[in-house]
């Protein structure tokens, strides 16, 4: 699979958000995506997730058949979608139905996150991080190849920002794709970076 984006360009508000952003991702590539607040790190995320639509350039997906970009990607962004009065294994179980082609079991996805012991809580009764690792959770229980990440690591402790990167690296490992902005680094195998600045972005690094 390849997701190709070519000059891109964001208006809000009646402002120029950014333009010029371009870069390659393919199966089994990181991208990784920062700047200062307020560049629109978190705007480019959403343009590829299709909840904006861009001012210029080209978001071009190939390799997927006939399913779209949007049926090919997973989303986790500040907020965290969840349902408090739900539990854990019942926010999992509604996400693997709704989204379809399961994958592991929302059991399975709280182990692999380290919340098995949370599974009948309602999520309205964790942590901030503990809630961010159920969103995280929802990556696993549904297939699908593209995973856009807006700050993956906020509210994680040092020992579930190490899982996290074994999370991602499997991901990777399994011909899967991963965008995620940070201020911190996730330590990735490798990863292309992009750094988005005041109405352009230059890239830091490609790799071959």
């Amino acid at each position: 699979m390849r997701l190709s984006v070519n000059n891109l360009a964001c208006d809000r508000g009646g402002r120029r958000i950014f333009e010029g952003v371009s870069f390659t991702l393919l199966s089994g590539e990181a991208l990784v995506i920062t700047g200062r607040n307020g560049a629109g790190k978190s705007t480019l995320l959403e343009l590829l997730a299709g909840r904006l639509h861009p001012a210029g350039g080209k978001i071009i997906w190939e390799g997927a058949g006939e399913r779209s970009l949007t049926e090919c990607l997973h989303y986790v962004g500040h907020r965290d979608a969840l349902k408090s009065a739900l539990t854990a294994q019942e926010n999992l179980d509604f996400a693997r139905d709704f989204l379809g082609n399961p994958a592991l079991s929302p059991a399975e996805a709280l182990e692999a996150v380290g919340l098995a012991h949370a599974a009948r809580l309602p999520v309205g009764y964790l942590s901030a991080g503990q809630r961010h690792r159920v969103a995280l959770a929802r990556l696993l229980v549904a297939h699908r190849p593209l995973w856009l990440l807006d700050e993956p690591t906020s509210a994680l402790d040092a020992a579930s920002q190490e899982t996290l990167r074994q999370l991602l690296e499997n991901h990777r490992a399994q011909g899967g794709m991963i965008a995620a902005t940070t201020h911190s680094p996730l330590f990735l195998s490798e990863p292309k970076e992009i750094r988005i600045e005041r109405q352009s972005a230059r890239i830091e690094r490609e790799v071959p």
